[in-house]
């Protein structure tokens, strides 16, 4: 193996791929043409006698050279990007935090942290960015976030299998609760059966990366009549406020819905819980990553959701 003559742009460019999962949004990302992507990623290979990456027909994967090089890329990246700083007389980027959140959290939990924190610490910068589950843990993986703010569901299945395994810690398990418009008849009661949901109109969205539609209760026996789609989630509970149809709500919304929708509790099948997870590399944190980590661990406790 001779990583002598291998470029930074080279390293730069397997990380993007590493991050972004396929090699067309690497290129879109750097503005490069895919075929000046795969020039970079083929000169890395060749320098590591082994292929890096697996070609799949939903994008790419790392194999566990790749890995080994992925690592130690995103070492020598940052380090040199550090360089780079101090020689430009920049303030060290220590004081940043790199953030990655699920959707729903950025209603109320992740605001709650960051504001909080800016109290506490305002010296401490922090940055976020909105993704789905596949995407921030790659992120976590290229060493582009430092922190990943994420929602698990049965049966909990670890977040990759990837080694080493990601650090989690669970920061709240709640019950997923319904949201139903003030004047539905649903409405009349704290707790709806679960066969009283045959038959309704919903609210819903498809998750990235699969097919399953989040707003539907699940497991109904039924195939359920979509009224309205929507990937967000404040836009499904307006819609609910509006009358419009029935949506789950994730424990991170319940103080976050409008007026006009009532928060119920649903019984019956099997229990639906959910958990927030917080996913970061198995290594000691920065102190700015552990002073967010602490200030998210604090919002989690304090929110609150019926039961």
């Amino acid at each position: 193996m001779d990583f002598t003559d291998v470029s930074l742009v080279a390293l730069r460019v397997f990380r993007e791929v590493a991050e972004r999962g396929t090699l067309t949004s690497a290129a879109a990302a750097l503005g490069y043409t895919q075929s000046a992507v795969s020039r970079q990623i083929a000169s890395l290979e060749r320098a590591a006698r082994a292929p890096l990456l697996e070609r799949r027909r939903d994008g790419v994967r790392l194999t566990d050279a790749g890995h080994i090089v992925l690592r130690r890329a995103v070492t020598v990246l940052d380090q040199i990007d550090a360089t780079a700083r101090e020689l430009a007389g920049l303030p060290a980027a220590a004081g940043t935090v790199r953030l990655g959140w699920f959707a729903s959290a950025g209603a109320v939990l992740l605001p709650r942290a960051v504001a909080a924190l800016r109290r506490s610490h305002p010296a401490i910068t922090v940055t976020t960015r909105e993704g789905s589950t596949p995407a921030l843990i790659r992120a976590l993986r290229a060493g582009t976030l430092d922190l990943a703010l994420l929602a698990s569901m049965p049966p909990f299945r670890p977040l990759d299998t990837q080694t080493p395994p990601l650090t989690v810690q669970t920061l709240a398990e709640r019950t997923l609760c319904l949201a139903v418009p003030a004047g539905h008849p649903l409405a009349a009661h704290d707790v709806v059966d679960v066969a009283e949901l045959r038959g309704q109109r919903w609210i819903a969205g498809a998750s990235s990366g699969d097919e399953r539609l989040m707003g539907v209760w699940p497991g109904l026996d039924e195939r359920p009549v979509i009224a309205h789609t929507a990937r967000d989630w404040l836009a499904k509970l307006n819609l609910v406020a509006a009358g419009c149809g029935l949506t789950t709500v994730p424990a991170s919304l319940v103080s976050a819905a409008p007026s006009g929708v009532r928060i119920l509790t649903v019984r019956g099948g099997p229990r639906e819980l959910r958990r927030l997870v917080l996913a970061r590399l198995p290594r000691p944190l920065p102190e700015p990553a552990a002073r967010l980590a602490d200030a998210l661990r604090t919002a989690a406790a304090e929110m609150h959701t019926p039961d």
